[in-house]
């Protein structure tokens, strides 16, 4: 399966990160994993390298399981010892069950038909999902070189990604279950909004 280049490896995928979100890189998984209390049951969606869960999660005494359709990424936890499963997540399979189902700055990979991956991680949630993703990107620069490259570098393995997701179709899709959002706001740094749907339990 071919991969962009930042996908080949976790150290590749967090270097780019670091480059696009700077000073905030670290504030944007806290900010996440604040929302989720210790010893919580924790499935997170399109995982990659486990950085979410590594750094700012396992001192928690979270019960952790990562889904990702990069066998490079889901190899790696696995020899860290980390929970973890290769999965196509396009498919229709329903999501193992858990507390907390997390999706982070990877829901465009399913744009422009979202709405279904939505209704999956509330179905597969007893209490809450987390979702954030960009509204801030460089795909959709004015700059054509930058845009080019841009959706070029973000192959997960599935094809290069062109479609990008802004706040207010974000806000759209998210409003379909706005009765369950309990937060949304924007992650340090500006480039992600965060949403926290409630489910209740």
């Amino acid at each position: 399966m071919a991969t962009s280049l930042i996908y080949r490896s976790g150290a590749g995928y967090e270097l780019a990160m670091m480059a696009l979100y700077g000073r905030h890189y670290a504030d944007r998984y806290r900010a996440i994993a604040d929302l989720i209390p210790p010893g919580a049951d924790v499935l997170e969606l399109c995982c990659g390298p486990g950085v979410l869960y590594e750094r700012y999660l396992r001192q928690k005494g979270i019960r952790y399981r990562g889904l990702d359709m990069n066998e490079k990424f889901v190899k790696r936890l696995a020899a860290r010892g980390i929970p973890a499963e290769c999965r196509d997540l396009r498919n229709e399979r329903a999501f193992p069950p858990a507390d907390y189902v997390v999706m982070q700055a990877s829901l465009y990979h399913f744009w422009p038909d979202a709405g279904p991956m939505l209704d999956r991680m509330l179905a597969a949630a007893r209490r809450t999902v987390i979702l954030a993703e960009p509204i801030r990107n460089l795909a959709c620069s004015g700059l054509p070189l930058v845009a080019y490259l841009s959706r070029k570098l973000t192959d997960p393995g599935s094809g290069p990604q062109a479609a990008r997701l802004t706040e207010k179709n974000l806000d759209e899709l998210v409003g379909r279950h706005g009765q369950m959002v309990r937060q949304a706001f924007l992650a340090p740094g500006g480039r992600e909004k965060i949403y926290v749907f409630d489910k209740g339990a």
